[in-house]
């Protein structure tokens, strides 16, 4: 990427509209209502043949103090601090507002490179509001129209100049980031496992109910204020991924908004935020699901784990705000406790106390973290498999319904992350769920594959068995007797060579 263009300007002004014909994606919410999107997101842009990082940003507001719109605000500034070329957006079909002419001031001093934007100008409607956009002193205005594409070849000849010289200057500051670590095989064909390097980092989701302290924690990790926090419920509206290096570990990390129970949500933004939340889970390896430690395991809580482990992404467990509790032995033996018997299908996953606030247990989290994502990544050697599976059929039998025996015969692993075995067997529509469950608690234990997702298919060999549906053929009578004349003609033949050689 060779420059970084912050979207900036009052709310509803079409910034995220924008930003999503950037990237060409629906990354970004985008309503009609003002004030939906509250944090920073970054995309990969295309322009042209110009390719950058664009973030999209929070609509300014008149507001300095702590209040969640003053929050917004220094959090949008900073965007554009850090930004190579901001784009200073302002709506046509209002006009120049005192708002914008604040910001525009704003702007002049904190980013050298300002391009201004007339958006909503399609049609004559903008005329008016586009020609005012000189008295902001900001340059030419360019006439666009987000919402139908209009307006982006001249954003593309004012990025242009800038671009080069931008490229140039990151080229020079950038970071070694090829880090490349070479494959390790162990005993047989079985690659080792690769950790996440600078090229490849982890990719991790935090989910959770509202006020969970999601945000705060991914803010402690990276040692700054980087996501929106305070006490209100529900300010994390957009899935939004940053760049960590947690303890010396790669990650690019999802914040994603609270979800509640789906009766509660009411809300059109909500209800589109804890979509976009639902989402980056997929995209995830590694899902932490966040309990708030005063009211863990939730029914919510609960469904939030189920749907990923569904998902088949690893997942840790981490009860936030351990640093209010008083009875910590006590309390975590509860938690222990209603864990193994409220999640039984994620048995031996990971359960951590942190505190996001202070920072204490991150460093448990970080491990937890890289154990789940390794064996979520393991390979077991098809040879031990067997023998595994050997070793379960004689302690336990399959049942035989109807008298008719159930044979295990192969299993074999089929693929990884999450790890998935194939068994070979007859009569698979008799097996019953318990002892697929079974197979699958006994492949955690023996292979030390906690917590992870463990997908199990079994598979009928007689399906794939070529000589199944063909018939035995039963040899005549008359061919019996052909092949016996042939059989004792050869015999004589032999015998008459042997007489003939001892003649000699």
């Amino acid at each position: 990427m060779s420059f970084t263009l912050a979207i900036v300007g009052r709310p509803n002004v079409g910034k995220s509209t924008l930003f999503n014909r950037l990237v060409g994606k629906r990354l970004a919410l985008v309503d009609n209502m003002p004030g939906v999107t509250r944090d920073l997101r970054e995309g990969d842009a295309r322009l042209g043949d110009l390719r950058f990082i664009v973030i999209d940003s929070a609509g300014l507001e008149l507001a300095e103090d702590d209040s969640l719109q003053g929050r917004m605000r220094r959090l949008t500034e900073r965007a554009v601090e850090e930004a190579d070329i901001c784009l200073f957006m302002i709506d046509a079909r209002v006009g120049v507002t005192p708002a914008d002419e604040i910001f525009a001031d704003i702007l002049r001093k904190k980013n050298a490179n300002v391009i201004l934007a007339a958006n909503k100008a399609e049609g004559a409607a903008g005329d008016a509001g586009a020609m005012e956009a000189w008295s902001l002193g900001l340059g030419e205005p360019l006439r666009i129209s987000a919402e139908h594409g209009e307006g982006l070849d001249d954003l593309y000849t004012a990025l242009v100049p800038l671009a080069d010289e931008f490229a140039e200057r990151n080229a020079a500051n950038a970071p070694v980031t090829d880090i490349v670590i070479e494959d390790e095989l162990e005993e047989g064909d079985i690659p080792a496992y690769q950790p996440p390097s600078a090229t490849k980092p982890l990719q991790l989701a935090v989910i959770g109910r509202p006020n969970a302290g999601k945000s705060t924690l991914i803010n402690k990790i990276l040692n700054e204020d980087r996501l929106l926090t305070g006490p209100e419920a529900g300010i994390t509206r957009d899935a939004i991924s940053v760049t960590a290096d947690f303890m010396g570990t790669p990650m690019r990390i999802w914040d994603t908004a609270g979800m509640r129970k789906k009766a509660r949500v009411t809300d059109k933004v909500e209800k589109l935020s804890v979509a976009d939340g639902l989402r980056a889970v997929r995209f995830a390896e590694v899902v932490v699901v966040l309990l708030d430690v005063n009211i863990p395991f939730e029914t919510q809580d609960l469904r939030i784990a189920d749907f990923a482990e569904t998902e088949g992404r690893a997942v840790v467990v981490a009860a936030n705000k351990w640093d209010l509790e008083e009875d910590k032995p006590e309390k975590l033996k509860e938690l222990r406790e209603a864990f193994e018997r409220l999640l039984p299908q994620l048995k031996g996953a990971p359960l951590v106390t942190v505190s996001a606030k202070t920072g204490k247990g991150l460093d448990r989290l970080h491990n937890a973290i890289l154990k789940a994502h390794e064996v979520w990544n393991r390979r077991v050697p098809t040879a031990k498999l067997n023998n595994w599976l050997t070793a379960m059929t004689e302690a336990h039998p399959p049942p035989a319904p109807g008298g008719r025996r159930i044979k295990l015969r192969y299993i074999t692993q089929a693929k990884t992350r999450p790890p998935g075995f194939v068994v070979k067997s007859t009569h698979t529509d008799k097996i019953p769920e318990s002892y697929e469950r079974y197979l699958v608690n006994g492949l955690r234990e023996s292979f030390d594959m906690p917590g992870t997702p463990i997908r199990l298919y079994m598979r009928d060999q007689g399906k794939t068995n070529p000589y199944k549906d063909r018939k035995k053929s039963i040899p005549s009578r008359l061919k019996k007797h052909v092949d016996a004349k042939k059989r004792s003609a050869h015999k004589e033949s032999a015998r008459k060579a042997r007489e003939a050689k001892k003649g000699e």
